[in-house]
Order: structure tokens, then C-alpha cells, then sequence
């Protein structure tokens, strides 16, 4: 009993200083504004000690608070009690008592056999009155109230439950069902079993948990302090699911291919490198699914798709993660034009099955999702926005900067001239006066069409327009949400375009100034985007050999979907445990 002096001494210098009368006291989230029944700041209680900035509790009455915790462990167990259990039977979840007693009115109590039920959860609020003490337990599926009255607990456990429960704990209870009179509805617990001890107190409940970085850090508590948050993270389950079930429902079959590869292809993007001890060689986290995905074609699959991990070690910003979520699929005998109906159905069952509706708002914009979506070509759009006719220009690359000079000068945006002077082709020019000008403001969603052959490697070239290929990107809210190609089959062209990627590839590499003898170089090797090393998968170009069938793929960000469908701003707001720098 010695271990309880501390927490009784503060339990009683609380009740002496802020509850109105001697029977009544509240305990909260370690804030010290203090509460009435109804939940509102009490008057006596305006201004707290807290700071003005309104952060969590400090890090010395954390200590505290954990050391009075600690000590409650030892008296449970001193008394025989486990404070750590094994399981719990329980017969019902939170939601389904409100859904089976939604009729139970006020004041009745449900005192059959039947009714008699065992919930477990956590308690993140309570308050006690004299010989009756109510604690709001929340589970997975929502919040109950625990109606705890002295006569009807078992020996001294109303004692412990004023004593050794704390908010946090994960408690089990027993009892029947009633509603108050003030109309909510309760167990009236018969019994209770303390399963899981909390050491460390929850955020204020005022406050919260504010602080972004320790939001992200420590998504645990996020996820118990904010429950909007675990609901975020239910809605991308489920969003998920409806993406399965929809390619599913066109027969596409879901395999698995490999994250660690021989060589980082499908894309151009930095790799994460690692090192397999037995094979003696290195390894590349995969930057994407799609050259293995046209393996399977080429062994008979013909519709196939993997939601998977994708790795790549470039910058961070709240629509870049360096471990994200696609799902690619390719179907054989069909085109980009399948992919475009195959990317309006996925998109548009996905936010029926989240929100109801097509129509949604986005940080403060309506986006209607209704169909069909507007398709353009790439030109058409930056001539729109700019007046710039790229294709009057040819493959007179001086021509096009002249007229893009011109036209910057005439829009005056903030643009960043040395990127178009760094362009090398009139694709790459059309590419990034289109990244600049035109993409931010395509919030509505838009399939752009016919990118460069340039910057599309991997894409057949188109059937119509030279010096173009049929691929198509998907754009809402300014963002990318979806790539998508009628796919190259013929194995020599696919050697040619990906020879020269990597020969472009090694001329701005060089061009960068890296040298691996200086030491300086070598320093700053890991902040430059263009010193890795990009090189050609053989064995995928060996396959293409073998013959893939004519075919259509696509690759769609789930992340930044979930962020659509969610009315998310960050990233790191869709992904659980997202990576962050190291804490100071």
C-alpha cells in the first residue's frame, strides 16, 4: 500500500481542489482543465496551468504519471491480479449493442438472461460520482458507456476501480443492458477485469494530439487520441477491396512478383540498393511491377494485376513517399483505350463504395466523378493554356524554346526557365512546359493523351502521329493519379528506346560534374538525382524475344486515390507509418 501513497495523495489534492462538492471528481486524459457530467470546460476551470501553446503533457509528468502506473501494476499483483491477461470472452462489440437496443428507452434496464453481456475495449473517459462511477469504453467499432454502481460490483472492485483504473487501460466487463435516463445507453457492470495496464497517460483531451510530426511518429496514439484517423485507414481497406473486386469482376488474375531484382526497371528512378550476402551481388528494391507483369504475359497469362510495395529513393513531399502503394495490370489483345474505361470504373466504384457519391469535395473544391471524363491530347492542352503549337515546330528545338521563352514572358508566371533550357528534344520541351503550366490546373479529372516517344519508353508508338506514343495519364486535383500505355511488343524497337535511356541517363550524369575520385563528389553523391546508375534488364528484353502479345497496361496510385477519397492533404495521411528523418 506503501507503492499507492503518491496516487492517493493525488487523487485527494485533486478532488480538494477542483470538484464542486465532496462526493464528485473527474479523472481525464492527464489535462488539467477539469470537466463537468456534461462535458463542457468547467467555469472554475478556465484558466489552467497548461501553456498557452496547448502542447501535451511534459515529459517530467509523463515520467510521473508512469512511475504511479508502474506502482499500481505492482499492487495488482501483489493482490493476485494479472494485469496483463491472456484474452478475454466477450459476446458483443460496441456497435452491435447500439444496433440491438437501439429501442430500449430511457430509464429501462434489460435484466434477462439473454441480456447479459461481456464487451472489452479501452477507457478514454471517466467520471465518478460518490458510489457511482461511469467510464466510456471505445473497441473497434465505436464507444459504450460503462454504468459501474458500487452495490452491484463484486467484493471491493468499485475501490479498484476508482484506484487502479486508469484512462488507457483496456479493461473487460460483464453486466446487463440499460439506458439512462439522460438517454445513453450502458452496461451495468456486474464485474470487470483490468486486461492491458496503460504506463503512459493519452493526449489531452482538449487539445489532442496536435503535433504533426509526433502525429506521424507515433500513429498508435494518433489513431487513439484522433479516431477520424483509424477511420481513414478503414476507408483505404476498403478501397482497396473495391479494387480487387472490380479488375476481378473482369477477370483479371492476381499474381506476385518479385520486390528484390537483379535490375531496377519500369521506370526511371533512383533505387534502393542492397546486398545479398550467399548470391554475393547486389540487389535493387523494385521502382516498379511492370516488366515482370509483362513476363507473365509473355508465359500465357493474358489479364493479369499485383497491388504492391514500390520503392524509390528520391525526395519526400506531401505527394511523395519513398515506399508507396500501385496497382499495375495488363491485358492482352487490347489497347489504352480499355485502360482509360478500366480507370474510370476502378475510380468511380471506389468512391461509391467510400463515400456515396460522385460528386466530392477536395481541400475546399468540388471534383465530379461522373462519367465519362475528359480526354485531350497533351499538344492540345498546352496550346490551350499557352498558345505555344509544338507541333508547327517540328524537331526545330531552338524554334520551340524561342516561342516558349515568348510565351512565359507573355503568362509571367514564376516559372523555372533553366529547366526548359535543359530540355534536349522538343518532347522533353512539350513535357515540361506541360508539367509547369498545364498540370496544376487540371482538377477536374482528365486523360492526358499521346505523350512524347521521347519520355515514353516503354509505350507503343502511336498508330496515327509520329514522333508519339499511345499512352495516357490521369489527372485530378493537379495530381497524377494514373499511367497508362498501349504496350511495345517489338523486342528491337524496345532495345533501341531503352539503349538511349540509358545513354541520356549517363549524359546528365556526367554532365552533373560527379566525379567518384573526389572526395567533395562523392559527398554530395546521395543528394544528386542523376548519380545512380541505370541499366538495361537483359532478361526482360530476352522474354520480349519469346513474343508478347499485343496488350494494354496500366499502373494507379492507391495512395493518392486514398488521399482523394478521403479529403486527405498529405500522403503521410494515407500511409500508416510513413518515413520520416531521423528525431533530433
Amino acid at each position: 500500500m506503501e507503492a499507492l501513497q503518491p496516487l492517493k495523495q493525488l487523487i485527494h489534492f485533486t478532488s480538494l481542489r477542483f470538484r464542486p462538492s465532496s462526493s464528485f471528481f473527474i479523472v481525464r486524459c492527464c489535462s488539467s482543465t477539469t470537466t463537468d457530467v456534461t462535458g463542457r470546460a468547467a467555469a472554475g476551470g478556465g484558466r489552467n496551468r497548461r501553456s498557452s501553446s496547448g502542447t501535451s503533457t511534459s515529459t517530467s509528468d509523463k515520467e510521473a504519471i508512469r512511475a504511479i502506473r508502474i506502482k499500481k501494476v505492482e499492487e495488482l499483483r501483489s493482490n493476485g491480479l494479472e494485469p496483463y491477461a491472456y484474452k478475454w470472452d466477450r459476446t458483443h462489440s460496441a456497435s452491435q449493442l447500439q444496433e440491438i437496443y437501439k429501442n430500449l428507452g430511457n430509464g429501462e434496464e434489460s435484466k434477462s438472461e439473454n441480456d447479459y453481456v461481456s464487451i472489452s475495449g479501452r477507457i478514454v473517459a471517466r467520471r465518478a460520482f460518490g458510489k457511482l462511477a461511469f467510464l466510456t469504453l471505445r473497441d473497434d467499432s465505436g464507444m459504450i458507456q460503462l454504468y459501474c454502481e458500487k452495490e452491484r460490483l463484486l467484493g471491493d472492485q468499485f475501490d479498484q476501480l476508482k484506484t487502479l483504473v486508469d484512462i488507457g487501460d483496456i479493461l473487460g466487463a460483464n453486466g446487463s443492458i440499460k439506458r439512462t435516463e439522460k438517454g445513453e445507453l450502458s452496461v451495468c457492470v456486474n464485474s470487470f477485469s483490468i486486461l492491458t495496464k496503460s504506463l503512459l497517460p493519452l493526449p489531452d483531451k482538449y487539445h489532442g494530439l496536435t503535433d504533426i510530426d509526433k502525429r506521424y511518429r507515433q500513429r498508435y496514439v494518433d489513431m487513439i487520441a484522433n479516431p477520424e484517423v483509424a477511420d481513414t485507414f478503414r476507408k483505404r481497406a476498403k478501397i482497396i477491396s473495391e479494387i480487387r473486386q472490380s479488375v476481378e469482376s473482369f477477370g483479371f488474375l492476381e499474381v506476385e512478383t518479385p520486390v528484390l531484382q537483379g535490375a531496377a526497371g519500369g521506370a526511371e528512378a533512383r533505387p534502393f540498393i542492397t546486398f545479398h550476402n550467399s548470391l554475393g551481388r547486389d540487389l535493387y528494391l523494385r521502382i516498379a511491377t511492370e516488366l515482370h507483369l509483362k513476363r507473365m504475359l509473355v508465359g500465357g497469362f493474358e489479364k493479369v494485376y499485383e497491388i504492391g510495395r514500390i520503392f524509390r529513393n528520391e525526395g519526400i513531399s506531401t505527394r511523395h513517399n519513398p515506399e508507396f502503394t500501385t496497382i499495375e495490370m495488363y491485358e492482352a489483345y487490347s489497347d489504352y483505350e480499355s485502360m482509360m474505361n478500366m480507370a474510370e470504373e476502378i475510380v468511380t466504384r471506389c468512391a461509391l463504395a467510400v463515400n456515396g457519391k460522385l460528386k466530392i469535395d477536395y481541400q475546399g473544391v468540388e471534383i465530379c466523378l461522373e462519367r465519362p471524363w475528359r480526354r485531350e491530347t497533351m499538344h492540345n492542352l498546352v496550346k490551350e493554356a499557352t498558345g505555344i503549337d509544338f507541333k508547327s515546330c517540328g524537331d526545330d528545338l531552338k524554334a520551340a524554346k524561342e516561342h516558349t521563352r515568348k510565351a512565359i514572358d507573355i503568362l509571367g508566371d514564376d516559372l523555372d526557365k533553366s529547366s526548359i533550357e535543359a530540355c534536349s528534344s522538343v518532347g522533353h520541351l512539350l513535357n515540361e512546359v506541360f508539367e509547369m503550366v498545364v498540370e496544376p490546373k487540371l482538377l477536374q479529372p482528365t486523360f492526358v493523351l499521346d505523350y512524347p516517344i521521347e519520355i515514353s519508353p516503354l509505350a507503343k508508338p502511336h498508330r496515327r502521329h509520329s514522333g508519339l506514343t499511345e499512352r495516357f495519364e490521369l489527372f485530378i486535383c493537379g495530381r497524377e493519379m494514373a499511367n497508362a500505355f498501349s504496350e511495345l511488343t517489338d523486342p528491337l524497337d524496345q532495345r533501341r528506346r531503352l539503349e538511349e535511356q540509358v545513354r541520356q541517363h549517363n549524359e546528365k550524369k556526367a554532365a552533373s560534374g560527379l566525379n567518384k575520385a573526389g572526395a567533395k563528389e562523392q559527398e554530395n553523391k546521395d543528394d544528386d538525382d542523376d548519380s545512380y546508375e541505370v541499366t538495361l534488364d537483359e532478361d526482360f528484353l530476352t522474354a520480349l524475344e519469346y513474343g508478347m502479345p499485343p496488350a494494354s497496361g496500366m499502373g494507379l496510385g492507391i495512395d493518392r486515390l486514398v488521399m482523394l477519397l478521403t479529403d486527405s492533404p498529405s500522403i503521410r495521411d494515407v500511409i500508416a507509418f510513413p518515413v520520416l528523418k531521423i528525431q533530433q
